[in-house]
Protein backbone atom coordinates (compact mmCIF):
# COMPACT_ATOMS: atom_id res chain seq x y z
CA UNK A 1 0.00 0.00 0.00
CA UNK A 2 2.93 2.51 0.97
CA UNK A 3 4.75 1.52 -2.24
CA UNK A 4 1.26 2.67 -4.03
CA UNK A 5 1.34 5.71 -2.99
CA UNK A 6 4.58 6.68 -3.20
CA UNK A 7 4.23 6.29 -6.73
CA UNK A 8 1.17 7.98 -7.05
CA UNK A 9 2.56 10.79 -5.25
CA UNK A 10 5.84 10.70 -7.38
CA UNK A 11 3.51 10.58 -10.63
CA UNK A 12 1.64 13.75 -8.68
CA UNK A 13 4.78 16.01 -8.71
CA UNK A 14 6.06 15.17 -11.54
CA UNK A 15 3.49 16.35 -13.55
CA UNK A 16 3.14 19.16 -10.54
CA UNK A 17 -0.36 18.23 -10.02
CA UNK A 18 0.96 18.12 -6.23
CA UNK A 19 3.32 20.36 -4.28
CA UNK A 20 7.26 18.39 -3.19
CA UNK A 21 6.09 19.68 0.57
CA UNK A 22 2.33 18.56 -0.14
CA UNK A 23 3.98 15.13 -0.66
CA UNK A 24 5.86 14.55 2.03
CA UNK A 25 3.27 15.71 4.74
CA UNK A 26 0.85 13.37 3.42
CA UNK A 27 3.63 10.02 3.45
CA UNK A 28 4.01 11.16 7.10
CA UNK A 29 0.42 11.04 8.24
CA UNK A 30 0.31 8.14 6.55
CA UNK A 31 3.19 6.72 8.54
CA UNK A 32 1.45 7.57 11.57
CA UNK A 33 -1.75 6.13 10.88
CA UNK A 34 0.04 2.93 9.96
CA UNK A 35 0.37 1.65 13.40
CA UNK A 36 -2.69 2.84 15.30
CA UNK A 37 -4.25 1.11 12.48
CA UNK A 38 -3.01 -1.82 13.14
CA UNK A 39 -3.36 -2.01 16.62
CA UNK A 40 -6.87 -1.56 16.22
CA UNK A 41 -7.12 -4.54 14.72
CA UNK A 42 -5.23 -6.06 17.42
CA UNK A 43 -7.09 -4.89 20.21
CA UNK A 44 -10.35 -6.34 17.99
CA UNK A 45 -9.20 -9.72 18.00
CA UNK A 46 -8.06 -9.56 21.49
CA UNK A 47 -11.41 -8.40 22.69
CA UNK A 48 -13.08 -11.53 20.73
CA UNK A 49 -10.88 -13.78 21.88
CA UNK A 50 -11.40 -12.79 25.69
CA UNK A 51 -14.95 -12.57 25.08
CA UNK A 52 -14.82 -16.14 24.43
CA UNK A 53 -12.17 -16.92 27.11
CA UNK A 54 -15.17 -14.93 29.76
CA UNK A 55 -17.65 -16.64 28.93
CA UNK A 56 -16.31 -20.40 29.00
CA UNK A 57 -15.00 -18.87 32.53
CA UNK A 58 -18.67 -17.53 33.54
CA UNK A 59 -20.03 -21.03 32.89
CA UNK A 60 -16.82 -22.84 35.02
CA UNK A 61 -18.11 -20.35 37.75
CA UNK A 62 -21.37 -21.15 37.43
CA UNK A 63 -21.36 -25.32 38.25
CA UNK A 64 -22.91 -26.27 41.30
CA UNK A 65 -19.82 -28.32 42.58
CA UNK A 66 -20.53 -32.31 42.99
CA UNK A 67 -19.64 -32.06 46.24
CA UNK A 68 -20.47 -29.83 48.83
CA UNK A 69 -20.71 -29.41 52.46
CA UNK A 70 -23.76 -31.38 54.34
CA UNK A 71 -26.88 -28.23 55.41
CA UNK A 72 -26.13 -29.84 59.06
CA UNK A 73 -22.39 -30.39 58.79
CA UNK A 74 -21.39 -32.04 61.91
CA UNK A 75 -17.23 -31.61 63.57
CA UNK A 76 -14.57 -34.16 63.30
CA UNK A 77 -15.00 -35.95 66.79
CA UNK A 78 -11.66 -37.67 66.12
CA UNK A 79 -9.23 -39.54 63.81
CA UNK A 80 -9.88 -43.57 63.89
CA UNK A 81 -11.15 -44.22 60.32
CA UNK A 82 -13.81 -47.18 59.51
CA UNK A 83 -14.48 -48.29 56.17
CA UNK A 84 -17.69 -51.02 55.93
CA UNK A 85 -18.74 -52.99 52.68
CA UNK A 86 -17.07 -49.94 50.13
CA UNK A 87 -18.03 -50.64 46.59
CA UNK A 88 -17.14 -47.56 44.57
CA UNK A 89 -17.30 -47.22 40.41
CA UNK A 90 -16.25 -43.71 38.71
CA UNK A 91 -19.14 -42.04 36.90
CA UNK A 92 -18.92 -43.12 33.18
CA UNK A 93 -20.76 -42.21 29.95
CA UNK A 94 -24.46 -43.28 29.55
CA UNK A 95 -24.36 -46.67 28.02
CA UNK A 96 -21.69 -47.61 29.33
CA UNK A 97 -21.31 -50.71 31.98
CA UNK A 98 -19.31 -49.27 34.93
CA UNK A 99 -16.52 -51.07 36.64
CA UNK A 100 -16.16 -51.31 40.31
CA UNK A 101 -12.84 -49.55 41.07
CA UNK A 102 -13.00 -50.79 45.02
CA UNK A 103 -15.26 -53.91 45.59
CA UNK A 104 -16.39 -54.71 49.24
CA UNK A 105 -13.79 -53.24 51.26
CA UNK A 106 -13.64 -53.39 54.73
CA UNK A 107 -10.91 -51.98 56.81
CA UNK A 108 -10.20 -50.35 60.24
CA UNK A 109 -7.84 -47.57 61.11
CA UNK A 110 -7.35 -47.01 64.66
CA UNK A 111 -6.10 -43.45 65.81
CA UNK A 112 -2.64 -43.36 65.50
CA UNK A 113 -2.16 -45.98 63.20
CA UNK A 114 0.01 -46.57 60.43
CA UNK A 115 -1.82 -48.62 57.30
CA UNK A 116 0.36 -49.04 54.29
CA UNK A 117 -1.05 -49.76 50.98
CA UNK A 118 0.17 -51.37 48.13
CA UNK A 119 -0.65 -53.00 44.64
CA UNK A 120 -0.49 -53.61 40.99
CA UNK A 121 -1.12 -50.87 39.10
CA UNK A 122 -5.08 -50.20 38.59
CA UNK A 123 -5.71 -52.45 41.87
CA UNK A 124 -7.58 -49.42 43.75
CA UNK A 125 -4.96 -48.02 45.71
CA UNK A 126 -5.63 -43.68 44.43
CA UNK A 127 -9.33 -44.71 44.63
CA UNK A 128 -9.25 -45.56 48.14
CA UNK A 129 -7.14 -42.76 49.27
CA UNK A 130 -9.11 -39.83 47.08
CA UNK A 131 -12.40 -41.22 48.71
CA UNK A 132 -11.07 -40.47 52.38
CA UNK A 133 -10.57 -36.61 51.96
CA UNK A 134 -13.96 -36.42 49.43
CA UNK A 135 -12.67 -35.91 46.26
CA UNK A 136 -15.20 -38.44 45.04
CA UNK A 137 -17.91 -39.52 47.04
CA UNK A 138 -18.30 -42.84 48.48
CA UNK A 139 -21.81 -44.58 49.35
CA UNK A 140 -23.31 -43.06 51.84
CA UNK A 141 -22.39 -45.15 55.73
CA UNK A 142 -19.21 -46.47 54.37
CA UNK A 143 -16.39 -44.62 55.41
CA UNK A 144 -16.83 -42.84 59.26
CA UNK A 145 -13.94 -40.65 60.80
CA UNK A 146 -14.52 -40.84 64.17
CA UNK A 147 -18.24 -42.66 64.44
CA UNK A 148 -19.62 -39.93 61.87
CA UNK A 149 -20.19 -40.71 58.26
CA UNK A 150 -17.39 -38.06 55.99
CA UNK A 151 -20.20 -36.62 54.33
CA UNK A 152 -21.86 -35.51 57.56
CA UNK A 153 -18.64 -33.56 58.24
CA UNK A 154 -17.74 -30.01 57.27
CA UNK A 155 -15.98 -30.43 53.89
CA UNK A 156 -14.01 -27.71 54.71
CA UNK A 157 -13.01 -29.38 58.17
CA UNK A 158 -12.60 -32.65 56.72
CA UNK A 159 -10.10 -31.96 54.37
CA UNK A 160 -8.35 -29.25 56.41
CA UNK A 161 -7.90 -31.83 59.12
CA UNK A 162 -6.25 -34.58 56.19
CA UNK A 163 -3.07 -33.88 54.86
CA UNK A 164 -3.55 -35.37 51.16
CA UNK A 165 -0.27 -35.46 49.36
CA UNK A 166 -1.21 -36.50 45.68
CA UNK A 167 1.47 -38.49 43.29
CA UNK A 168 1.27 -35.73 41.07
CA UNK A 169 0.86 -32.71 42.83
CA UNK A 170 0.28 -29.30 41.81
CA UNK A 171 2.34 -26.37 42.61
CA UNK A 172 1.41 -22.87 41.90
CA UNK A 173 3.50 -20.17 39.63
CA UNK A 174 4.80 -18.48 43.00
CA UNK A 175 7.97 -18.81 44.98
CA UNK A 176 9.06 -21.67 47.38
CA UNK A 177 8.04 -20.38 50.12
CA UNK A 178 4.38 -19.66 49.28
CA UNK A 179 3.49 -22.53 47.71
CA UNK A 180 4.70 -24.74 51.41
CA UNK A 181 2.67 -21.75 53.13
CA UNK A 182 -0.43 -22.29 50.86
CA UNK A 183 -2.42 -23.82 53.42
CA UNK A 184 -1.22 -21.57 55.93
CA UNK A 185 0.10 -17.95 54.72
CA UNK A 186 0.69 -16.51 57.72
CA UNK A 187 3.33 -19.24 58.81
CA UNK A 188 6.65 -18.32 60.21
CA UNK A 189 9.65 -18.76 58.26
CA UNK A 190 11.16 -21.25 61.00
CA UNK A 191 7.86 -23.35 60.57
CA UNK A 192 8.08 -23.87 56.87
CA UNK A 193 12.19 -24.56 56.91
CA UNK A 194 10.87 -27.32 59.45
CA UNK A 195 8.35 -28.64 57.43
CA UNK A 196 10.54 -29.20 54.42
CA UNK A 197 13.50 -30.50 56.51
CA UNK A 198 10.87 -33.49 57.58
CA UNK A 199 10.55 -33.27 53.57
CA UNK A 200 14.00 -33.70 52.38
CA UNK A 201 13.99 -30.79 50.11
CA UNK A 202 15.69 -28.14 52.29
CA UNK A 203 19.03 -28.61 51.19
CA UNK A 204 17.96 -28.50 47.65
CA UNK A 205 16.18 -25.39 48.37
CA UNK A 206 19.29 -23.81 49.95
CA UNK A 207 21.24 -24.44 46.47
CA UNK A 208 18.88 -22.04 44.73
CA UNK A 209 20.13 -18.65 44.37
CA UNK A 210 17.23 -17.18 45.75
CA UNK A 211 16.28 -19.71 48.41
CA UNK A 212 13.06 -20.17 49.48
CA UNK A 213 12.08 -17.15 47.07
CA UNK A 214 12.90 -19.12 44.08
CA UNK A 215 9.95 -19.03 41.50
CA UNK A 216 8.99 -21.92 40.92
CA UNK A 217 7.01 -21.39 37.22
CA UNK A 218 3.44 -22.58 36.20
CA UNK A 219 3.39 -26.51 37.90
CA UNK A 220 6.52 -26.14 39.62
CA UNK A 221 8.11 -26.60 35.71
CA UNK A 222 11.49 -25.32 37.07
CA UNK A 223 11.58 -28.29 39.64
CA UNK A 224 11.97 -32.04 39.14
CA UNK A 225 9.06 -34.71 40.09
CA UNK A 226 10.85 -35.50 43.17
CA UNK A 227 11.31 -32.04 43.78
CA UNK A 228 7.73 -30.82 43.60
CA UNK A 229 6.77 -34.44 45.18
CA UNK A 230 8.77 -33.38 48.42
CA UNK A 231 7.43 -29.78 48.19
CA UNK A 232 3.67 -30.88 47.94
CA UNK A 233 4.80 -32.90 51.14
CA UNK A 234 5.87 -30.05 53.48
CA UNK A 235 2.85 -28.36 52.28
CA UNK A 236 1.28 -31.08 53.89
CA UNK A 237 3.11 -31.47 56.93
CA UNK A 238 2.83 -27.52 57.80
CA UNK A 239 -0.75 -28.06 58.38
CA UNK A 240 -0.17 -30.21 61.24
CA UNK A 241 -2.98 -32.50 60.21
CA UNK A 242 -4.81 -34.81 62.28
CA UNK A 243 -4.54 -37.40 59.33
CA UNK A 244 -2.30 -37.90 56.68
CA UNK A 245 -3.14 -39.38 53.28
CA UNK A 246 -0.13 -40.13 51.01
CA UNK A 247 -0.84 -41.69 47.39
CA UNK A 248 2.66 -42.60 46.77
CA UNK A 249 4.22 -39.27 46.82
CA UNK A 250 7.64 -40.44 46.66
CA UNK A 251 7.52 -42.42 43.67
CA UNK A 252 9.93 -39.89 41.54
CA UNK A 253 12.70 -40.22 44.18
CA UNK A 254 15.22 -43.16 44.52
CA UNK A 255 14.82 -45.84 46.97
CA UNK A 256 17.83 -44.56 48.84
CA UNK A 257 16.26 -40.97 49.26
CA UNK A 258 12.83 -42.50 49.89
CA UNK A 259 14.58 -44.43 52.79
CA UNK A 260 15.49 -41.13 54.54
CA UNK A 261 12.83 -38.98 53.80
CA UNK A 262 10.49 -41.81 55.82
CA UNK A 263 12.85 -42.00 58.53
CA UNK A 264 12.74 -38.29 59.43
CA UNK A 265 8.16 -38.50 58.81
CA UNK A 266 8.07 -41.65 61.39
CA UNK A 267 7.81 -39.52 64.07
CA UNK A 268 5.27 -37.22 62.64
CA UNK A 269 3.39 -40.36 62.02
CA UNK A 270 3.35 -41.63 64.89
CA UNK A 271 1.26 -39.75 66.59
CA UNK A 272 -0.95 -39.37 63.63
CA UNK A 273 -3.72 -41.87 61.87
CA UNK A 274 -1.39 -42.02 58.41
CA UNK A 275 -2.67 -43.97 55.14
CA UNK A 276 0.56 -44.36 52.99
CA UNK A 277 -0.18 -45.61 49.18
CA UNK A 278 2.54 -46.82 47.46
CA UNK A 279 4.51 -48.39 44.41
CA UNK A 280 7.78 -49.59 46.52
CA UNK A 281 7.38 -52.01 49.41
CA UNK A 282 10.14 -50.18 51.12
CA UNK A 283 8.05 -47.44 51.54
CA UNK A 284 5.42 -49.16 53.72
CA UNK A 285 7.25 -51.92 55.34
CA UNK A 286 7.14 -50.49 58.59
CA UNK A 287 3.55 -49.82 58.73
CA UNK A 288 1.94 -51.28 61.42
CA UNK A 289 -0.20 -52.95 59.06
CA UNK A 290 -0.17 -53.15 55.35
CA UNK A 291 -3.60 -54.16 52.72
CA UNK A 292 -3.05 -55.81 49.46
CA UNK A 293 -5.51 -54.45 46.93
CA UNK A 294 -5.94 -56.28 43.32
CA UNK A 295 -8.69 -55.60 41.34
CA UNK A 296 -10.53 -53.45 43.57
CA UNK A 297 -10.65 -56.11 46.49
CA UNK A 298 -8.27 -56.81 49.99
CA UNK A 299 -6.75 -59.91 49.11
CA UNK A 300 -3.60 -59.82 51.85
CA UNK A 301 -3.02 -57.29 54.86
CA UNK A 302 -0.89 -57.74 57.91
CA UNK A 303 2.57 -57.05 59.08
CA UNK A 304 5.32 -56.58 56.60
CA UNK A 305 6.95 -60.30 58.41
CA UNK A 306 3.50 -61.66 57.93
CA UNK A 307 2.62 -60.98 54.52
CA UNK A 308 5.85 -62.48 53.83
CA UNK A 309 5.26 -65.50 55.10
CA UNK A 310 2.10 -65.67 53.06
CA UNK A 311 3.87 -65.88 49.88
CA UNK A 312 1.49 -63.97 47.92
CA UNK A 313 1.42 -61.01 45.67
CA UNK A 314 3.05 -58.70 48.41
CA UNK A 315 6.02 -61.20 48.58
CA UNK A 316 6.16 -61.35 45.18
CA UNK A 317 6.63 -57.57 44.43
CA UNK A 318 9.07 -57.91 47.48
CA UNK A 319 11.09 -59.69 45.58
CA UNK A 320 11.00 -58.51 42.09
CA UNK A 321 12.12 -55.47 44.03
CA UNK A 322 14.60 -56.25 45.72
CA UNK A 323 16.19 -58.00 42.86
CA UNK A 324 15.76 -54.23 40.54
CA UNK A 325 17.39 -52.72 43.19
CA UNK A 326 20.63 -55.33 43.54
CA UNK A 327 20.69 -54.94 39.93
CA UNK A 328 20.69 -51.26 40.13
CA UNK A 329 23.19 -51.38 43.11
CA UNK A 330 26.88 -50.45 41.90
Amino acid sequence: TLAIILWLGGVGVIRAELSLGEFVAFTQYLSMLIWPMIALGWAVNLLQRGSASLGRINRLLAETPEIESPTTPRALPGTRIVIRDLTFAYPTAKGRNEVAALSDVNLTIDEGMTLGVVGLTGSGKSTLAHLIPRLFDAPVGTICIGGTDIRDIDLSTLRTSIGFVPQDPFLFSATIRENIAFGRPGAAHEEIERAARMAGIHEEITEFPRGYDTTVGERGISLSGGQKQRVAIARALLLDPQIVVFDDPLSAVDAEREEFILNSLREFFHRRTSIIVAHRISAVMNADRTIVLDKGRIVEQGTHTELLSQDGIYARIWRLQQAERQVDAP
